[in-house]
């Protein structure tokens, strides 16, 4: 394993439209005990994806910062504890920290919606995802690693 990321070389043992397909690939070699710890799955022509999950409301933005604030309150809280596990009132303390973090997470999360309201109403999710998927190994390994693909897997 390399200190610096680089791509994986070798030859193409296979190709996929989709990396759950390369995954079964690699499984089925790894069932016929094939060294798949020579194996790379390479991702072709890398393209961002942001998937729009909804429209956002006062809300939904007062809940999730609600959440997201409980939370750290809930974070704080047990860091206390570890801090002074003998404290008194220990349960007021973690309810107190909840509903406090609660509080500021909605108060911060409905305070920076209504400063970006015109510039961003939605909700999304980005991720990266590859138009194709190549399972590749050293040059050696190739022809058997299609050999037990040819006799196991079907798309």
């Amino acid at each position: 394993m390399n200190a610096f990321p680089e791509i994986p070389k070798g030859e193409i043992i296979s190709s996929y439209d989709s990396y759950h397909d390369a995954q079964l690939a690699v499984d089925a070699l790894a069932r016929a005990n094939f060294p798949v710890a020579k194996v790379s799955i390479l991702g072709n022509d890398i393209r961002s994806v942001e998937r729009v999950t909804g429209k956002l409301t006062y809300g939904k933005v007062a809940l999730m910062g609600a959440m997201s604030g409980a939370y750290l309150g809930l974070f704080f809280a047990l860091i206390l504890f570890i801090f002074q596990p003998e404290s008194p009132g220990i349960i007021g303390v973690f309810l107190a920290a909840v509903i406090i973090g609660a509080g500021f997470g909605m108060l911060f999360g409905v305070l920076s919606y209504s400063l970006n309201r015109n510039r961003r109403d939605f909700s999304s999710v980005m991720q990266m995802v590859a138009a194709r998927y190549e399972v590749i190994t050293e040059p050696e390994l190739v022809h058997t690693a299609r050999e037990i693909l040819s006799r196991g897997i079907a798309h």
